[in-house]
């Protein structure tokens, strides 16, 4: 199962031995491999290890914990990586009071 992985991260890698990251879920996992990474993944956050959660939770597409990584940001006052999260997420719920708080700090910017 990790042999699968491990070809799949091999294969992301371009010809200086670099691994192309991109902020979608890896479309090659298998559901149970996704189900492994999502618990390592739970067990990490329930460590307090939030960013190796969510390196995880970003290869897998996992809302929910996406979700719980963006509340974690939210009481670390770092809104701009919640916000993130909440958009691999595709929690509209979360975004949106984050985007109307930039809009009124960008409106109040350009009224000086």
């Amino acid at each position: 199962m990790l042999e699968g992985l491990i070809e799949t991260i091999d294969s992301k890698k371009d010809s200086n031995g670099f691994i192309k990251v991109t902020d979608e879920p890896l479309s090659g996992l298998t559901a149970t491999q996704k189900v492994l990474l999502n618990r390592k993944g739970n067990i990490l956050f329930n460590k307090g290890d939030i960013e190796g959660a969510r390196r995880i939770f970003i290869t897998t597409g996992y809302s929910d914990g996406l979700t719980r990584i963006g509340d974690k940001y939210l009481e670390l006052n770092k809104s701009l990586q919640a916000l993130k999260m909440f958009i691999l997420a595709h929690n509209t719920k979360k975004s949106e009071p984050l985007f109307e708080k930039i809009a009124g700090i960008v409106s109040m910017i350009l009224k000086e």
